[in-house]
């Protein structure tokens, strides 16, 4: 009998624990011979090919002169993670494979060694979780790596009754999003990550990101198969809980320095943080300092309508107590609603506020 995922999980991190990484070399105080396990050890000396389509190099980042403020690409190691299991899988490389059928003229299986030697191109896109809270963590910005998902779907000639892509990843996890939003938006099969492989915490050795969309329907990680259905069929599994099918991310901004409850010395000050507004962009950030007049805030560079944009204002306080409030302007010179919502069905809005003393 097959042993279950978790527990050939649980099997890989004992033995990892016994593994000692010594001048480059990796030494096991146990058995030798687990080539799956070193496979994924030794992965991180992979190199991504050389891309085909490559962004502008990254300018200044204004976190470096402004303390607190969120940095402009966030680093791998601190970037949310939100996962429905118990951890990362083990996927050997060598055998993965994603397959693509269902509604389909054309099922077509792709290998790693295939998504390696394809066009690639480079992406900076902000994902969101819908169950991000006003003014919450569970968002970031990144350069990703990949290939065009509107290719591999368009070789796999959907036919007219489709009207979904479902992806399902190697633990079980499903996620769908409307077919019609393969408009040209950049969606892609990631296999990078801010220029290194992609982690495993966030997919590897490939995931699906989706411009536009809250990742409980379109960020599927370690994904091993792309289904071409309808809705009326099947459902992703947030879907079946009760949260909206289509999912657009909603714009919001955040303050990240002063924070909520804080303390800060007086005279002047620098309130800062990040906007987003995908696919539109941020076009304008505006705050309001205790009740008065709005000011427009200074904006970081903005990299792609789909990345956020760093924002930040320097204002003199005097002592006592204080309140700030922050909105954003897209594009189109609509205005971040004020109208408060809870995370479900289909993400948080409103105005994010902190109070603090001086």
């Amino acid at each position: 009998m097959a042993k279950p995922k978790d527990q050939s999980r649980r099997d890989f991190f004992k033995f990892a624990a016994g593994a000692l990484v010594i001048g480059g070399g990796v030494f096991f105080a146990g058995t030798l011979g687990h080539t799956r396990i070193i496979k994924q050890i030794q992965k991180v000396a992979q190199k991504l090919p050389k891309v085909f389509k490559r962004l502008p190099p990254l300018p200044v980042d204004p976190a470096v002169k402004i303390n607190g403020l969120s940095p402009l690409i966030s680093p791998n190691k601190s970037f949310f993670q939100i996962d429905t299991g118990g951890g990362a899988p083990i996927i050997d490389p060598d055998t993965w494979t994603l397959k693509i059928d269902g509604m389909v003229k054309n099922p077509i299986t792709v290998t790693y060694k295939d998504l390696l030697s394809r066009p690639l191109f480079e992406l900076d896109n902000t994902l969101s979780c819908v169950s991000n809270p006003v003014g919450g963590l569970l968002v970031g910005n990144a350069r990703w790596i990949g290939v065009r998902l509107d290719d591999l779907i368009r070789e796999a000639m959907p036919t007219a009754r489709a009207d979904q892509v479902l992806a399902s990843s190697d633990d079980g996890f499903g996620a769908g999003f409307p077919l019609s939003v393969l408009d040209g938006r950049d969606a892609m099969i990631a296999i990078g990550m801010n220029g290194e492989v992609l982690p495993g915490k966030h997919g590897y050795p490939a995931r699906l990101i989706v411009p536009g969309l809250y990742g409980y329907v379109s960020a599927t990680k370690w994904v091993t198969h792309i289904e071409l259905t309808r809705f009326d069929i099947k459902q992703g599994y947030w879907i079946s809980q009760g949260w909206s099918a289509l999912a657009p991310i909603k714009m919001e901004s955040r303050i990240d320095v002063p924070q909520q409850g804080s303390q800060i010395a007086g005279g002047k000050t620098t309130i800062a943080g990040v906007a987003w507004a995908p696919d539109d962009g941020v076009s304008a950030v505006e705050v309001q300092v205790d009740n008065g007049e709005w000011v427009t805030a200074s904006l970081g560079p903005e990299l792609a309508a789909t990345s956020w944009r760093q924002w930040w204002l320097e204002t003199d306080f005097n002592s006592g107590n204080h309140g700030v409030t922050v909105r954003a302007r897209n594009s189109r010179g609509e205005v971040q609603t004020q109208t408060p919502a809870d995370v479900l069905p289909n993400g948080a809005q409103g105005w994010h506020s902190v109070n603090f003393s001086v």
